[in-house]
């Protein structure tokens, strides 16, 4: 593979084993893809179709979809501040606004230093943390103005590399156990 890591490139064809249909591991081996570069790079949607035996298009389309996959590069942390009614009437817009301001980018950008980039969600289904803000999936709220510089220094200085992974990383864990396809003809894959 012209893309994937040599590590990665082995749990990548273990993923694939462990589906019937190789194009089902294709969401999980986005994951793994974007886990090297922070975004699927062209290079790794070739890789990724090869695995599965499918177009770069097909991988592209799906991809596309998610949006917790990302086509283009972004910040080591994606800030995703949920302005749906909760978080709105706590001030969702009030913390975007001052998100913006703070880190001198409007949403949908990434800081020059590459740290930060600010989405706005719909609905983070944080209502009871409102405001709910998503760094790399992980959840923080009730969020206010201080509290979103708090957790800004707190990701810049690394306080917070236990728990959120750089560039939007889904996967809490990685899998090292049970990574094995069932056996096929009695051989283990």
């Amino acid at each position: 593979m012209a893309h994937l890591s040599a590590d990665n490139q082995q749990r990548a064809e273990a993923i694939v084993a462990l589906y019937p249909e190789r194009r089902s591991a294709l969401v999980p081996l986005c994951h793994l893809a974007q886990a090297e570069e922070g975004h699927l790079t062209e290079e790794a949607m070739e890789d990724i179709a090869t695995l599965c035996g499918i177009s770069p298009a097909e991988v592209r389309g799906t991809a596309s979809f998610y949006d917790m996959l990302h086509l283009e590069p972004v910040g080591k942390y994606v800030l995703a501040v949920c302005t749906n009614i909760a978080c709105m009437l706590q001030g969702a817009y009030e913390v975007l606004e001052h998100a913006e301001a703070t880190l001198g980018i409007r949403t949908g950008q990434t800081t020059p230093d590459g740290m930060f980039t600010i989405e706005e969600a719909e609905c983070l289904a944080g209502c009871d943390q409102a405001v709910c803000v998503q760094v790399n999936h992980r959840f923080f709220g009730p969020v206010d103005e201080e509290g979103f510089d708090r957790l800004v220094d707190d990701l810049a200085a690394g306080r917070l590399e236990e728990t959120v992974p750089p560039h939007g990383v889904l996967s809490r864990v990685s899998r090292e156990v049970d990574l094995e396809a069932p056996a096929v003809g009695g051989e283990q894959v």
